[in-house]
Formats: structure tokens, C-alpha cells, sequence
């Protein structure tokens, strides 16, 4: 995932001033060489680290944060403000028009990913802000380019309007004529992309942006880039009107180095951030929030958003309440497991809930883990999935899942002891006040062992007798 050895190295420059009582300017410039090694190696451009570094720096050397109670967390405090002030500080919303059609213009480098975003974004528009979406295939030089943008459209169900390999300024005037014709209130134009910029490809969008006047003119910028991004963002926005950037592949094993200096550099907003390989995996970009996952601190709006949208609220408050009477069994957490599923990758949602840094690099965590479990429970009779306890008790019956679900001895262990644990955490939060839930959320909260755990603690003192 995009930032994780970045998070990873602020984490570990901030951690060494949460714990202290007082902070000295040494400590505060050791902790910012750290900070700008870190922003170096994300590819962060060097004017964006040395103006972040020294703003950080001041706003860290005043007296009150020198003198301050919890010194620390003040300075940590200070380091978010400031990745989000980069990053844009507000939230740049997409423009769309109220009572007439919303012309949209997607733009980039080939290999970006913009086909498969220009249906991304459309589908949003269409389920967020309950719009009647088209979409245009104006780019006919890449080899199957209208092809796949068609083959995004049927899975999607929105029109593709195409005139096959044409000059791409008549597609997109009698693509807006058929539009207007059939009461669509938002078009996206697909243009072509290059390999590299070269001028007749700006001569080809600025010609197609003057025929269209576009709402939004939208460039598709791969995260995975880097510094690259900034260079590719400057040049469009030199010959187009940039309204904004929309980064794509932060699922990836990037460096994130492209969000964090786009906008400070060309003062073009990023809004739209793409996730994953679905078609549903494209989010708003909020700067805030983006600031609190690079720190490590979560993003829970993020998350119940995503829960909102894929989750049935009468279904999710039902799941609540089974798991608040600490009567929850393994066909609860089938259910379980099959909502997280709905809502993306299990690593994706794990980095956006509070507390979950104390478990280490979330890219390790393996999506197909969900299917092992259902694979598992589905071995299991109906009465052992209702009495999560004739398993805890047999281990004859754990072997027999394990041969029936093709899993090791060890993961039905495993299994057995998450089950434990959710029902212990629930129980134990039914009698908490505010303060203990604030510490679980931070990651302070353990919940007591598991019998297995017992199990393997008496085994290794030698106390324990089969």
C-alpha cells in the first residue's frame, strides 16, 4: 500500500517524543532529519520537504510546545496539520451542474489507468450523486482503447457512445449532441494518452477541451510515478485548465511521494484517489484524513462511509446486538466476514481503524484469509457452528474440519481463538466508560487470553497434562 515505509518511518520519529516530558531543540531536530529522510525516500519533491521540514520546525521551537504539557503529542499534532495543509487542507469537490449536463474531460499519460477511471468516476457520480452518466471513446489510437472502455460500460450499465476510429474532435461533437439528445446529465470524455508529451497531443486536448468547455478537466495521474507525476501535472496544466488530479494505483506498491507534492506544486487539487482493481474502488481524496493514515492514526469517517455504502443498517445494528450479548458463533462471524468482504480489501480496512498500528505491516495480511474461513465454518456441522464450544472441547472434531476444509490443524486453533477473543472484547466493553474505550481505540486495550493461549502458557512452564 501507498505510504506504508513512510508511515512506518513517522512513526517511528514521533514515537521518541510522545514519551518524553520535555522536549529540547535537539530532540525536535533530531526528529525532523528523521522526518525529512522519510519524505526524501517517498519521493517527495525537495522544495515540497525542505518548506514542510522548516514550517514544522518553527511552529515545533515555540515556547509552549517547549514548555507544554504533553510536549509530544503536541508536536505530533502540529506534523498532521501540516500534511494536511500540503495536501490542500479542504476537501476539493467535483463540480456538477444542477439543472443542465455536466461535461467532464479525463486526460493523461498512457498506462495511468484513465479508461478504467473515466467508468470508475462515472459509476460514483451515478450512485453518490444520483446522476444519469455517459461516457465518450474519443481515444482512438491506442490499440483496443474503445473496446475496453465499452467492456467497462456493460459491466457497469452506462452508455458508451463510439464512431469507431474517426477523428476524435467529431466523436466528441456529436457525442455531446447525442448526450443532450437523450437527457444524460453527465458526460466523460475518455482522450487518448501517450507514452510521453509531445505537441500534437496538446494541440489534439486543447482543441477538444475549446469544443467540449468542459466542467472538469481531469487528469489522471499514476501514484507510482513519483516525482514524475509533478512533471506530467505542470505540463497539462500549462496547456489545459486543470481543475484537478485524480491519483491512481495508491493501492499499490508505491511510495506516495505524487500526493504529497502535486498540489503544493502546481496548486492543482487532488479529488479522487483510486484503491484497487474493482470498479468501484475510487474515493474522494480528503486531506485530512490521507494526513491521519501516513501517521499511522487511522481514518474511522473513511470507514463508516464504506460501511454505509455496503453494509444494510438493519443487518450491521442486528450483528451489534448478537455480539454485545457475547452469544456470538461462528455462523455470526461468517457474517461477519462476508460484510468486511463487501467493503474492499481487508488490509485497506484494517489501516483505517484507530489502534490496528500496533499490528505491524498491514500489507501482509492476506485477503484470501476470508475465504479460508468460510471454508472452514463450511466444514463445520450446523450444531458446531451454533456451539462454538463442542470444537473448543474436542480436538478429534478440529481434525475432522481440517481434513474437510483442507486447512492445518493450526489455523482451526487459530479460528477458534479469534471467535474467543471477539467474544471475551464484547463482553468486557459492555461494562466500559468512555476513557477505556478511548484506550482500546489507541491500541492500549488487551484483552485477556484466550483458553488456548492458557493452554500454551501452562504447556511451556510444564504445568499443563494432556
Amino acid at each position: 500500500m501507498a505510504f506504508e515505509d513512510l508511515t512506518g518511518r513517522f512513526q517511528m520519529a514521533l514515537r521518541r517524543l510522545t514519551g518524553k516530558a520535555k522536549l529540547t531543540e535537539n530532540d525536535i531536530d533530531e526528529m525532523m532529519r528523521e522526518v525529512r529522510l522519510s519524505l526524501l525516500e517517498a519521493d517527495v519533491n525537495y522544495k515540497v520537504v525542505k518548506e514542510f521540514t522548516e514550517d514544522v520546525k518553527v511552529l515545533a521551537y515555540g515556547e509552549k510546545i517547549l514548555k507544554g504539557l504533553k510536549p509530544g503529542e503536541q508536536v505530533v499534532k502540529i506534523v498532521n496539520d501540516e500534511l494536511t495543509k500540503l495536501m490542500g487542507e479542504e476537501t476539493s469537490e467535483i463540480n456538477l451542474k444542477t439543472n443542465d449536463m455536466t461535461v467532464m474531460l479525463m486526460v493523461g499519460l498512457q498506462g495511468a489507468g484513465k479508461t478504467t477511471t473515466a467508468g470508475k468516476l462515472a459509476n460514483f457520480i451515478k450512485n453518490k450523486h444520483n446522476k444519469k452518466p455517459m461516457l465518450i471513446a474519443a481515444d482512438v489510437y491506442r490499440p483496443a482503447a474503445i473496446e475496453q472502455l465499452q467492456t467497462v460500460g456493460q459491466q457497469l450499465g452506462i452508455e458508451v457512445y463510439q464512431e469507431g476510429l474517426i477523428d476524435p474532435e467529431t466523436i466528441v461533437k456529436n457525442g455531446l449532441k447525442y448526450a443532450k439528445e437523450q437527457a444524460y446529465d453527465l458526460v466523460i470524455i475518455d482522450t487518448a494518452g501517450r507514452l510521453h508529451i509531445d505537441d500534437s497531443m496538446m494541440d489534439e486536448i486543447q482543441k477538444i477541451e475549446k469544443l467540449s468547455k468542459p466542467d472538469e478537466v481531469l487528469l489522471t495521474v499514476d501514484a507510482m510515478t513519483g516525482q514524475d507525476a509533478v512533471n506530467v501535472a505542470e505540463t497539462f496544466n500549462k496547456a489545459l485548465n486543470l481543475t484537478g488530479c485524480i491519483l491512481t494505483k495508491l493501492d499499490g506498491d508505491t511510495r506516495g511521494g505524487a500526493a504529497l507534492s502535486i498540489r503544493k506544486m502546481t496548486g492543482v487539487p487532488i479529488k479522487f484517489s483510486g484503491t484497487g482493481e474493482k470498479l468501484e474502488d475510487i474515493e474522494v481524496f480528503h486531506p485530512e484524513r490521507m494526513a491521519s493514515r501516513i501517521l499511522g492514526m487511522g481514518d474511522i469517517l473513511s470507514l463508516v462511509e464504506k460501511a454505509t455504502q455496503e453494509i444494510d443498517e438493519e443487518e450491521a445494528l442486528s450483528m451489534m446486538e448478537k455480539m454485545m450479548t457475547g452469544k456470538f458463533n461462528y455462523n455470526d462471524l461468517l457474517k461477519q466476514m462476508k460484510m468486511i468482504k463487501r467493503m474492499g480489501k481487508f488490509s485497506g480496512i484494517l489501516k483505517m481503524m484507530p489502534g490496528m498500528k500496533s499490528l505491524g505491516n498491514m500489507d501482509k495480511v492476506d485477503d484470501k484469509q476470508l475465504e479460508y474461513i468460510e471454508a472452514i465454518v463450511g466444514s463445520m456441522t450446523e450444531e458446531e457452528r451454533k456451539k462454538p464450544e463442542l470444537i473448543n472441547r474436542s480436538s478429534s472434531r478440529r481434525n475432522r474440519i481440517a481434513r474437510g476444509s483442507g486447512r492445518s490443524y493450526s489455523e482451526i486453533n487459530k479460528l477458534v481463538d479469534m471467535l474467543e477473543k471477539q467474544q471475551t472484547l464484547m463482553r468486557r466493553m459492555q461494562g466500559m466508560n468512555p476513557d477505556s474505550l478511548q484506550n482500546m481505540a489507541q491500541g492500549n486495550f488487551q484483552p485477556k487470553e484466550s483458553r488456548s493461549e492458557r493452554r500454551d502458557k501452562m504447556k511451556r512452564k510444564g504445568g499443563f497434562r494432556f
